[in-house]
């Protein structure tokens, strides 16, 4: 709706802008990532020191890309509930609509101090792409193939890294697998119809598994585990809507749960996150009629 009342000229700067902003942040990220693969100098002799260059590099390049959207492109961010404690290990679990979602995560992470240490549940095939998943190979990033045969001796080796070492921690869990759609969430409806369960409208069914390893993974290395749900102004933008300024404000609900009031079973813990994503669904549906998550 914005493009339609601006005029060609401004139009087609405003692309040129976005299309600046977006090969220059790429530009950086293939200079983070020549400094990333120079770290492997100090690897075998000092891995702290490794594990700090990367989530220094991967910090300030996050970091960048937000102080881009919020000061260039005046998005907005509006965070609402919970205060997370500063550099506490925790585990988020966030919806899934957009590409999108990840650089609205920045904020909250920058202000607990763990923006350079988000460790990004990923499908496997990213990490022979350029940039992004070239710097997540560095950062002890789970990639994964979705299929829990395959992933889960890996998943479970690098949390027994994570809490060995004693790693600072924010790992990143889109526990439905997947970003929203009408054809998937549609499917998720039929099988709800199926199950007599009640049908989702805004999130998808999660899928357990990761959740519930993660949890049981990583229990005693985290402090508590961060529920967000995203929510939009509207049909969830692009990476390049960003880029272009079309979404002006992204709006984020928090809630803290402390790890140690989540119960230990995985029968248990699978009606948690069933029961989480159902509150989402009810909470995204109040934010479509207000477009404000309310404290509660």
């Amino acid at each position: 709706m914005q493009e339609k009342s601006q005029s060609p000229i401004h139009l087609i700067g405003n692309h040129l802008a976005a299309l600046t902003l977006g090969g220059g942040l790429f530009t950086l990220l293939m200079g983070v990532n020549f400094i990333q693969m120079s770290s492997l100098l100090v690897f075998p002799f000092h891995r702290k020191l490794f594990r700090k260059i990367n989530s220094t590099c991967a910090g300030g390049w996050w970091g960048l890309c937000e102080t881009v959207l919020r000061r260039i492109r005046k998005i907005e961010v509006i965070v609402t509930g919970d205060t997370i404690p500063f550099e506490e290990n925790a585990l988020i679990i966030c919806n899934h609509q957009s590409m999108s979602d990840i650089p609205a995560l920045f904020k909250t992470a920058k202000a607990a101090g763990r923006l350079g240490d988000m460790k990004w549940f990923v499908k496997d095939v990213l990490k022979y792409v350029p940039g992004v998943g070239w710097g997540m190979l560095f950062l002890d990033c789970i990639f994964v193939k979705r299929n829990w045969h395959a992933d889960k001796d890996k998943i479970y080796n690098t949390f027994k890294k994570f809490y060995t070492h004693q790693i600072p921690i924010w790992p990143m869990l889109f526990p439905e697998g997947t970003r929203l759609r009408p054809h998937k969430l549609k499917k998720v409806q039929e099988i709800c119809k199926k199950k007599s369960l009640p049908e989702t409208t805004h999130v998808l069914l999660p899928r357990p598994k990761g959740f519930i390893a993660s949890v049981q993974g990583l229990r005693g290395h985290l402090k508590s585990v961060i529920d967000v749900t995203i929510g939009y102004e509207g049909q969830a933008p692009s990476l390049y809507d960003l880029l272009l300024g079309k979404a002006r404000r992204l709006h984020l609900y928090i809630k803290r749960i402390p790890i140690n009031t989540l119960p230990e079973s995985e029968k248990e813990l699978e009606a948690w996150i069933i029961k989480c994503f159902y509150d989402k669904d009810l909470r995204l549906r109040k934010f479509q009629e207000s477009l404000c998550f309310s404290n509660y």
